[in-house]
């Protein structure tokens, strides 16, 4: 079984970023942006309000208050700081989720900030941390074998396993840099290969050619990379192909409203 998400929700104001509709329509998880790198009320709700009624599970996406950058210039938060910043994320989107009729299900951090908190002690027991504090049951989503996971794992938080369809892979696991010749995929073909290794040998092939232990949870599609739906798709497609069984992180059975 695997799970198939997307980060979403990403546009803010008249900005659109992402065809979030086409992309809810294949996956089974949405990774909501919570306003501090994109989104902001209005798309959230109506995000979580699509999700639901597609019974895709919602997780938290919470960043950088880095609107300019979209949260993928580092900050050098203290971590007091960044703990509040991100309970205060993981809150607003919690509450609009409920009056959409689902919940928050899990905790995926959004962009430098993923990076800072397999990079740093200091961010990645902050992200913990402010999952504990806000719910300790919610799982935290992230690549395995990192400082994140190790942390996580240390503190009792459940962690799903990550991988990515549409990005190179460095030699010790990690994510080639966006500004890298090749760091993004946008031939499908290719992604949905990367997902059925990940899936079926729980490896990945990096840029150098090695190839990297890489069990996964579940596999995420950006939402702005190029051809994004087709990424998706060809996913999904070949995924189901190989016979896996397709699932979401979470229970999206609808909740009451508050």
């Amino acid at each position: 079984m695997i799970s198939l998400n997307t980060d979403i929700g990403e546009g803010y104001g008249c900005w659109t970023i992402a065809d979030d509709e086409a992309l809810l329509a294949v996956v089974t998880d949405a990774n909501i942006a919570c306003g501090f790198h994109a989104g902001d009320p209005d798309i959230l709700r109506r995000t979580c309000e699509t999700a639901a009624g597609l019974g895709v599970g919602v997780g938290a996406q919470p960043g950088f208050a880095d609107l300019r950058g979209f949260g993928r210039r580092y900050i050098a938060v203290p971590a007091p700081s960044l703990v509040n910043d991100l309970i205060y994320q993981l809150g607003a989107l919690d509450a609009l989720a409920r009056v959409a009729g689902t919940r928050v299900g899990y905790v995926k951090p959004h962009g430098a900030l993923y990076h800072s908190a397999v990079a740093h002690d200091e961010h990645a027991a902050a992200v913990v941390e402010a999952i504990r504090l806000f719910d300790p049951s919610l799982p935290l989503l992230c690549q395995p074998g990192t400082r994140l996971t190790r942390r996580a794992d240390a503190e009792g938080l459940a962690v799903r396993y990550e991988g990515f369809v549409d990005r190179a892979y460095t030699a010790d696991g990690l994510l080639v840099p966006r500004g890298e010749p090749g760091a993004v995929h946008d031939d499908p073909t290719r992604a949905a290969r990367q997902a059925i290794d990940m899936v079926i040998t729980g490896t990945v092939v990096a840029v150098d050619g090695t190839v990297v232990p890489m069990p996964v949870h579940s596999l995420c599609v950006h939402s702005d990379s190029p051809g994004a739906p087709a990424l998706a798709r060809a996913t999904r497609e070949a995924l189901e192909a190989a016979g896996a069984t397709l699932v979401s992180l979470v229970d999206p059975a609808p909740v009451t409203a508050p």
